[in-house]
C-alpha cells in the first residue's frame, strides 16, 4: 500500500512532535496488545512467562482486523479532545471490533470505573481478558456494557443514522462516527449520508463521519475498496462531504498524516458553526468527512502457514487458528504479543505507564465517560399537557364521528410547543406526517431541511423539528440516536412499512434488554410508535399496503421491553399517548386508525379503561352481573365497530340473548401474569371472559396472534377469532372487513353457531345474515361505495338497520 491523498484536500505533514508520535504510535500499541490479548489469552496477560496452550482460551472468538483502525482512531481522538476540549462521543459503526473499543475504556479508566473488579494492574488485565467472549463474561461487539457505546453494531448499518441522531440539538457535541467499507453496502447506510442535509450548525452538533476503508468482507472484497480514488471522491463529493483521505500502512507516516488531517477538519467544523452561530444560517455548509484506508489486521501475523493475512480477508477474525493442534501456531501468536513490547507500556505491576495515560482526556470528556453516551444521565421530563383538554365531547358512545390522529396530532403540537425552550422534543416520519393526520403540528414548527426551499414547498425550513425523510431506517436511526443521547420523540409510520425496520426494532430492543442489567446504564425515553393508515383503512392503495403483523413481530421479544396498544377511539389514544411519552425503557407500538370513526368513550371512562388495559363496556353488554350466553371481544378501532355493530344486530333480533362485551386496548393483558407485568391473571381472565362460553373475538391483525397469547387460558377451546387472513385489494372500506370475515354479519353469524339456545329462529337470522352479504356485493359493484345502512350506522340510532 502507498501514501497518497487527496491533492485538493491534503493536510501537512509533521503535525506531531517526535515525543508526541512517539508516545501516540505507543498508546496505539498498547491498544492492539489490549486487543489481542482479549482475543485470546486466558492467563498470563503480561508474557511474564513463555506463551502456552494453558494460557490460551479453548474456543477463540472476535473480530481482529477491524480492531487496530479502530485503535488508531481512538487515540487520535483523544489527543483533539484535549487539544480543543471537544465534547466528543464515538459511535463505532463495525462494532464486532468490540476488543478495540474494551481496549481503550481501559487504558483511559472509564472501564474499571465502572467494572470496580478490573483494576489497572495485571490481575485487572487476566480479568480483562478472560472475560471476553467467554461464558459469563461479556459480549464481542460494541454492546450496551461497553462505555461510551450508542451503537451495538452487530447488525452492520446504523450508525451514521444513530450519530446523526445524537448530534440533533446538541450544538457543542462532536459525534465521531467510524462506518466499517462492510456496513457501507447496506442499503441503511447508503441513505444515512443524505443526512448532512438536515443537520443544522446553528442548534446542532457535528457528526464526522470516518469512513474505514480496509479492503474485505469476512471472505471477499468491499465494493468501496475496489473503485478508483477519484471515483471515491467524487462520490462522496457529490453526498454534499468534503473529503479527506488517509491512507497507508507505515505508522509514523501515518499518525502524522491522520494528526493533520483531524486539525484541518476541526478547524473547519469549528468554522462553519461559528460562521452560522454569528450570521445564522444561510445555505447548507459542506461538512467534512475523513477516508481512512489502512491495512486489514494492521500490525497482526504478515503470513500464516505460508498464505498472506495482514491486509486480506484472512485478518477479519482470528487470524491465528488451531492453536491447539499446530503448535508453529503458538510461536506464532507469542511472535505477534510481543512485537508490541508490553513491557515498554505497562509497569511491572500492568498499569499504563503515566506518560502514556496522560494521553487520554480526563473526567467527563473521555469518550468512556461521556454522558451522552449514556443518555439517561441527561434526560429531563418532557413538560406535558393534560391530555384531557383534548378530549372528544362524547354525550353518548357512538354518536360523534372524529379522526382519532388528528386529536392526537393537536396533543403532540402543544407538546412539542412546551418545549422548545429545552429542544428535546421531535417528531420522525417518512413523509406520512400529514398523511397521518399530524398536521396540527406545523402550526408550531416545520419539516426540517437545511437543502434548497423554495417558495412553493410546504411548512419546510432549515430550523423545523419534524424529521421527514422517506426512509423508515433513517427515520428509525435519527430517533435512536436521540433516545440514546437522552432526549425524547414520536415516530409515525404506515403500518405495512414499519415492517422495513423490523430488524432495527429487533436491535434496539435488544439494547434496551441488556442496558436493564446494566447498573451504570440510566433510563432513557422510550421508543414511541404510531402506526396509522392501517389495514382495515387502505382500502383505496390495496394489498401492497395491508399487514398488520408487525405486532406479532414485536410480541416475541421480552415483556420487560414491549408494549403494545390498540386505542379504539379519539380519548383512549390521546391516554395511551400520554402515558407512552411519560414511561421510560420501553418500545410502545400504539395503532390507531385516522378516518372519521364512531366515538365511544367519554375521557373519564377512557382513562379508566386505558388504566385497566381491558375491561367490560356496560353500555354494549346486557348480560347485567349474570353468566353471559356469549361474550363479545373486540381489539382495535375496526373490529371493535364490527364488533359493537353485530351486537346490535344481535340484540334486536335475540333480546333474551344476554351478550357480555369486552374491548381490549392494551394487548398484553390477554398474556398471563406471570409472562407479561400487564396481563391479568388466570382468575380475573376468567372473571371476565367465563371458564366455558364462547368468545367471539374481533382482532386487528392476524387471530393466531390472539391464540398465541392465550393458549393457557381456561377457556381457550371457546375463543374464536377474527381478524385479518391476508386477503385485500382496492374497495370499498366495509369490504375490506367482508373480505377478511370481520364484519358484522360474520361476526353475528359465529355467535349463532356458538350459541345452541338460539334455537329455531337462529337458522332464519343466519339465513338473513348470508343474504346481507350477498347483497353488500351487489350494491358495491354497481355503486362503488358501502351500503347506505353501512356507511350512515349509529350505535345509539334505534334499528341496525337489519330486519330479520
Amino acid at each position: 500500500m502507498t501514501d497518497q491523498h487527496s491533492e485538493s484536500t491534503a493536510p501537512p505533514r509533521d503535525a506531531l512532535s517526535p515525543l508526541q508520535l512517539k508516545k501516540m504510535n505507543a498508546y496505539w500499541r498498547a491498544a492492539n496488545y489490549l486487543s489481542v490479548g482479549q482475543i485470546y489469552l486466558l492467563d498470563n496477560p503480561l508474557l511474564k512467562k513463555p506463551l502456552t496452550l494453558e494460557h490460551i482460551k479453548p474456543r477463540l472468538l472476535g473480530h481482529w482486523g477491524t480492531t487496530p483502525g479502530l485503535n488508531f482512531i481512538y487515540v487520535h481522538l483523544n489527543r483533539i479532545i484535549k487539544l480543543h476540549d471537544l465534547n466528543v462521543i464515538n459511535v463505532t459503526g463495525p462494532g464486532h471490533g468490540g476488543p478495540g473499543l474494551v481496549a481503550n475504556t481501559y487504558l483511559e479508566g472509564s472501564y474499571s470505573e465502572l467494572y470496580p473488579n478490573i483494576l489497572q494492574n495485571e490481575s485487572g488485565l487476566k480479568k480483562l481478558f478472560t472475560q471476553f467472549s467467554f461464558p459469563g463474561g461479556i459480549p464481542s461487539h460494541v454492546a450496551p456494557g461497553t462505555p461510551g457505546s450508542i451503537n451495538e453494531g452487530g447488525e452492520l448499518g446504523y450508525s451514521l443514522s444513530h450519530a446523526y441522531g445524537a448530534a440533533f440539538d446538541n450544538p457543542d457535541l462532536l459525534v465521531a462516527c467510524v462506518v466499517g467499507d462492510g456496513e457501507a453496502e447496506t442499503g441503511a447506510m447508503a441513505t444515512s449520508w443524505h443526512s448532512n442535509k438536515f443537520l443544522n450548525p446553528v442548534r446542532d452538533g457535528a457528526v464526522l463521519p470516518i469512513l474505514h476503508l480496509n479492503g474485505y468482507k469476512i471472505a471477499g472484497p468491499t465494493v468501496l475498496a475496489r473503485i478508483s480514488h477519484e471515483e471515491l471522491e467524487q462520490l462522496f463529493r457529490g453526498y454534499g462531504y468534503t473529503p479527506y483521505f488517509v491512507e497507508g500502512d507505515d505508522p509514523e507516516k501515518m499518525h502524522q498524516l491522520m494528526a493533520a488531517t483531524l486539525d484541518i477538519v476541526i478547524a473547519e467544523i469549528q468554522r462553519i458553526q461559528d460562521d452560522a452561530r454569528l450570521n445564522g444560517f444561510s445555505v447548507r455548509p459542506r461538512w467534512p468527512m475523513i477516508i481512512l484506508n489502512s491495512p486489514k489486521g494492521w500490525t497482526g501475523p504478515k503470513i500464516v502457514d505460508g498464505k498472506p493475512v495482514e491486509g486480506t480477508f484472512r485478518a477479519h477474525q482470528v487470524p491465528v487458528a488451531e492453536l491447539r493442534n499446530n503448535p508453529e501456531h503458538v510461536a506464532i501468536l507469542e511472535q505477534w504479543l510481543k512485537s508490541y513490547h508490553a513491557e515498554e507500556l505497562f509497569d511491572k505491576n500492568g498499569r499504563l505507564l503515566p506518560e502514556l495515560a496522560e494521553l487520554a482526556p480526563r473526567g467527563k470528556r473521555r469518550m468512556g465517560a461521556n454522558p451522552h453516551s449514556n443518555g439517561g444521565l441527561l434526560l429531563r421530563d418532557l413538560i406535558l399537557p393534560d391530555f384531557r383538554e383534548y378530549a372528544i365531547k362524547v354525550p353518548k358512545p357512538g354518536v360523534v364521528d372524529a379522526e382519532a390522529t388528528r386529536i392526537q396530532g393537536q396533543f403532540l403540537r402543544d407538546v412539542m410547543k412546551l418545549n422548545t425552550v429545552e429542544n428535546n422534543f421531535r417528531l420522525f416520519s417518512p413523509d406520512e406526517t400529514a398523511s397521518n393526520r399530524w398536521n396540527a403540528v406545523f402550526d408550531v414548527t416545520d419539516r426540517c431541511s437545511t437543502a434548497r426551499i423554495i417558495a412553493i414547498d410546504d411548512h419546510v425550513a432549515n430550523d423545523g423539528r419534524v424529521m421527514e425523510m422517506l426512509s423508515e431506517h433513517q427515520c428509525e436511526g435519527w430517533l435512536e440516536g436521540y433516545l440514546l443521547t437522552g432526549r425524547h420523540g414520536f415516530f409515525s409510520c404506515y403500518e405495512a412499512f414499519i415492517h422495513i425496520v423490523d430488524s432495527m426494532f429487533n436491535q434496539h430492543a435488544k439494547w434496551l434488554k441488556m442496558a436493564h442489567q446494566i447498573p451504570w446504564r440510566r433510563p432513557i425515553a422510550s421508543l414511541n410508535y404510531l402506526l396509522s393508515s392501517h389495514v382495515w383503512r387502505q382500502d383505496h392503495n390495496g394489498f401492497s399496503h395491508q399487514d398488520p403483523g408487525f405486532i406479532d413481530h414485536v410480541v416475541n421479544k421480552k415483556s420487560e421491553v414491549v408494549r403494545v396498544y390498540l386505542p379504539p377511539d379519539a380519548n383512549t389514544l390521546l391516554s395511551v399517548t400520554d402515558h407512552c411519552l411519560r414511561s421510560r425503557d420501553y418500545i410502545n407500538v400504539i395503532i390507531a386508525g385516522k378516518q372519521p370513526e364512531p366515538q365511544w368513550l367519554d375521557m373519564a371512562s377512557a382513562v379508566k379503561h386505558c388504566a385497566n388495559g381491558i375491561g367490560i363496556w356496560d353500555w354494549a353488554s346486557n348480560d347485567e352481573g349474570i353468566e353471559p350466553d356469549v361474550v363479545m371481544a373486540s381489539c382495535g378501532d375496526v373490529p371493535t365497530l364490527e364488533s359493537l355493530a353485530a351486537v346490535k344486530i344481535l340484540r334486536e333480533h335475540f333480546p333474551d340473548l344476554k351478550i357480555r362485551f369486552i374491548n381490549v386496548v392494551d394487548l398484553m393483558a390477554l398474556q398471563p401474569q406471570i409472562e407479561h407485568p400487564h396481563g391479568l391473571s388466570d382468575q380475573d381472565f376468567d372473571v371476565l371472559f367465563t371458564k366455558d362460553k364462547p368468545i367471539i373475538f374481533a382482532f386487528h391483525g392476524y387471530p393466531t396472534l390472539i391464540h398465541r397469547l392465550t393458549y393457557r387460558r381456561t377457556n381457550h377451546h371457546q375463543l374464536h377469532v377474527r381478524g385479518y387472513k391476508e386477503n385485500g385489494t382496492t374497495t370499498t372500506p366495509f369490504d375490506m372487513v367482508v373480505l377478511n370475515d370481520l364484519d358484522r354479519f360474520h361476526l353475528a353469524i359465529d355467535v349463532i353457531d356458538r350459541v345452541p339456545s338460539l334455537g329455531a329462529k337462529a337458522a332464519h337470522a343466519k339465513q338473513f345474515l348470508r343474504g346481507k352479504l350477498l347483497d353488500h356485493k351487489a350494491y358495491i359493484e354497481q355503486y362503488g361505495e358501502d351500503m347506505p345502512e353501512i356507511q350512515n350506522w349509529k350505535w345509539d340510532s334505534g334499528k341496525s338497520g337489519i330486519n330479520l
